[in-house]
Order: structure tokens, then sequence, then C-alpha cells
């Protein structure tokens, strides 16, 4: 599977409760009307500026192992080290929100429209993590229609910048991608332009490759652990 994907605005909307969660609210709280009123008015502006579209490139793992070195930054061994050896097949993407929802970040704080910014932008982030998610199951899709599925695949994607992959790996990974090809470029600080985006590798292969115990020495220092979340969601 390679080139660009296509998706509608509707697809990327978070939940409500991941909007709140990127504001420190846990699920099922209780929050006041004027919380709740902000947060489906983010909901409402996000669905009307977003522009989300992706690439993707399918990848040996050959050719995965020189773009992972990348600037020789990364942990001695990461989840991404240990499992992508193992996989079946391999493939690189990266996806946008497009610039407008930051704009409109942007133009909320600048109006001193504090709450709302903040709101706006917990639900871009919400989003583009959803995003990834929707290219990542457009991928298993893709394998599934190819006959390369079984009930015992596992299909997860892993991003520079975390457990241990080193965020200087998006370097080699754009140039093997071109991301520019949707308006999406790289920094000189490795960060993405525009910021609510999302780039990694999706790694295709038996379900329990993916199983990695907390027990990296970086993993002490990890606040969510969704790896973990990411893989019992696969269990179920």
């Amino acid at each position: 599977m390679t080139g660009i994907l296509q998706f509608m605005p509707a697809e990327v909307l978070p939940s409500r409760d991941a909007v709140l969660e990127n504001q420190g609210i846990a699920p099922g709280t209780v929050v006041t009307k004027e919380i709740d009123a902000l947060c489906r008015t983010a909901i409402d502006v996000l669905e009307a500026t977003a522009v989300p579209v992706g690439v993707m490139e399918e990848i040996s793992e050959d050719d995965f192992r020189g773009i992972y070195d990348g600037e020789g930054r990364n942990e001695p061994r990461t989840p991404v080290a240990d499992v992508y050896m193992q996989a079946d097949h391999l493939a690189l993407f990266a996806v946008t929100l497009g610039k407008q929802p930051e704009a409109e970040i942007a133009k909320r704080f600048q109006s001193n429209d504090f709450a709302l910014a903040s709101m706006l932008d917990a639900a871009a982030s919400a989003a583009a993590d959803r995003l990834a998610g929707l290219a990542e199951h457009r991928y298993e899709r893709n394998l599934r229609e190819r006959g390369c599925v079984t009930e015992t695949t596992g299909v997860l994607r892993y991003s520079p910048g975390y457990c241990g992959w080193d965020i200087s790996g998006q370097k080699r990974l754009f140039a093997f991608v071109h991301p520019d090809r949707i308006g999406l470029i790289l920094r000189d600080s490795f960060l993405m332009e525009p910021l609510k985006s999302v780039s990694g590798l999706i790694i295709a292969g038996l379900r329990n490759i993916h199983d990695r115990p907390d027990t990296y020495p970086f993993c002490d220092r990890c606040e969510t652990h969704g790896c973990r979340k990411r893989f019992r969601a696969l269990t179920k």
C-alpha cells in the first residue's frame, strides 16, 4: 500500500471524553455546563477547519533498518527494534489535520479567548491521534484485502519521539515517504509543521510480538504507558 490517504473531517472528530482527557479531566467526570459547551464548540470548529490527509509507503525490513538508525540517538534497546525484525509487513506513514486548525488555535489565543483556544488545542491533539489510528486501520484493511492478515495478526503503530525511538528519526522517515506531498514539512527541531500531525511506522505481524513489558529503562519516565493500552486493545 502506497500513496496519499484521504479522510473526511467527520472521521477524525474525537470523542468528548478524549478531548477532556487531554485537559486532564478523567473520562466519566461530571463537568460544568460551561466546560461541556466549550468542548462541543471546539469539536464543531475542528470539523469545520480540519483537512485530514496522509501518506503511506510500505518498506522492507532492510530499508527500515537504515531509517531506524537515523542520527544514532536511539536508546540501546527499544520496542521498535525488538519488534520490527519479527514483522511480516511494515509501512511508514505521516498524517496531518492541515494548517487551519492550528491557525484557529492561534487566532483564539490572540483574541484572548484562552478557554476555547485551550479546548480546541486539546481537541486537535485528540483528532490527530485518531487520524493516526485511522491510517493504521486503513493499512490493516489493505493487508486483509490482500490475504495477508489472519486471526493471530496484530497491527500497531510506533512513532519517533516515543519509547526510545529518538525524534531525530523523523529526518529519514520524511526522506522516504515525502510528506511534503500533503503539505507536511519537518522543522530543524524535528517537529512537524503543521503541528497537529503524526508520523511513524506501522508493524504487522503475530499479535504477541507487540507484547512488550514496561521494563525498558525509559518506561519509568512515561506518564501514559499508551503502548500497553494499544496492545490491550488488540486482544479485545
